[in-house]
């Protein structure tokens, strides 16, 4: 990865402290891992590309090459994608419910 963020892939990059230093599409806080947590469920790309209209086709297709190089290390991320985890490194807990909540300081 580049000095800057930027990775081989034209529209994906890294910034420290920009979603937890995850692949994302440049100039957005849209993770590879949420692009690839849908085409993983067996969304097309042509449905993922509807469901952000705001982003070019070109992006959405960039961040898909981009798990493909990267599987392992995205399916890792998307592993770590868990309530628990969130709770964990957020100060949350998780009720009986299911229901996460923060505890007033």
């Amino acid at each position: 990865m580049a000095e800057n963020g930027r990775t081989e892939h034209p529209y994906i990059v890294k910034t420290p402290n920009v979603v937890g230093g995850e692949p994302r599409i440049e100039d957005t806080r849209i993770g590879v891992r949420q692009i690839a947590s849908l085409l993983r469920s067996g969304e097309t790309a042509e449905e993922i590309i509807a469901t952000f209209p705001h982003l070019k086709p070109a992006a959405v297709y960039d961040a898909i090459s981009y798990y493909l190089d990267h599987v392992d290390e995205v399916d890792a991320l998307i592993a770590e994608a868990t309530p628990e985890r969130f709770a964990e490194l957020y100060g949350a807990v998780i009720d009986e419910r299911g229901t996460v909540r923060f505890p007033s300081r």
